[in-house]
């Protein structure tokens, strides 16, 4: 890679994943999660951190078919679904105020999802300001490219390894190196501050959900509405 040509703000990238219960971003409880630091090579830095919830409620088969974490295990060995939700934003809140920006693919679930935990507790919720989500930025500078949208397939694209997928520190340094790949490859086409970045995202994102939503109506239900917001959705 170029380090002359490299974004600044990619050098040093903050990778965020979730595991949950379900996919309604609303409803769904944390069952697993990571944040680490990346560095412009894909290195990770030291400093990384996992958790595992309680989250109280059962995890659905279908979920623990997909992250591999059962009720039992989780209500035997996770910690307080509060403590964990608490740890995550202020880990969060530390790495933005640095001025580094978080990796999350299809951060819209991720940030929602930590939104609606934080109310259930009580907390304050996160308002993310550094978000830098590999599937919208892939779509903006890549909008053309058919095939799907998925983490595993951006992979492909990208020439990333994906090693365990769905397990939380696995999705989030891939996609943190999809970012990375992305921001060499696109440089040109990426403004040049973290906080641009961050704020040119909604409006790409709300451009590519209508996008969606106008195919669905036409092929697979009339009735169809996205529901708007990024990084956090305004439901």
């Amino acid at each position: 890679m170029n380090e002359i040509t490299f974004p600044e703000w990619a050098k040093n990238l903050a990778v965020f994943d979730l595991e949950t219960t379900g996919i309604d971003e609303r409803e769904a409880r944390i069952v697993t999660a990571y944040i680490g630091e990346l560095d412009f090579t894909g290195q990770v830095l030291p400093g990384g951190q996992s958790w595992l919830a309680n989250p109280v409620i059962d995890i659905p088969e279908s979920a623990s078919a997909v992250h591999g974490i059962t009720t039992e295990f989780a209500k035997t060995n996770g910690a307080d679904a509060a403590t964990v939700a608490s740890e995550i934003i202020e880990r969060l809140r530390e790495l933005m105020a640095r001025g580094i920006m978080v990796v999350a693919y299809n951060a819209a679930y991720d940030f929602t999802v930590l939104h609606y935990e934080a109310i259930r507790h009580g907390l304050e919720p996160l308002v993310p300001s550094l978000v830098y989500d590999p599937m919208v930025v892939d779509k903006k500078v890549d909008q053309y490219r058919t095939g799907k949208r998925t983490l595993t397939r951006a992979c492909e694209v990208y020439s990333v390894p994906l090693e365990d997928a769905h397990e939380a520190s696995a999705d989030a340094i891939a996609a943190g190196r999809v970012a990375i790949a992305i921001a060499a490859k696109f440089a040109g086409d990426l403004p040049s501050s973290a906080a641009e970045l961050h704020g040119e995202q909604p409006a790409w994102k709300q451009a590519q959900d209508l996008g969606f939503e106008t195919w669905m109506k036409k092929n697979v239900d009339p009735g169809f509405k996205f529901v708007p917001g990024w990084p956090v959705k305004h439901y």
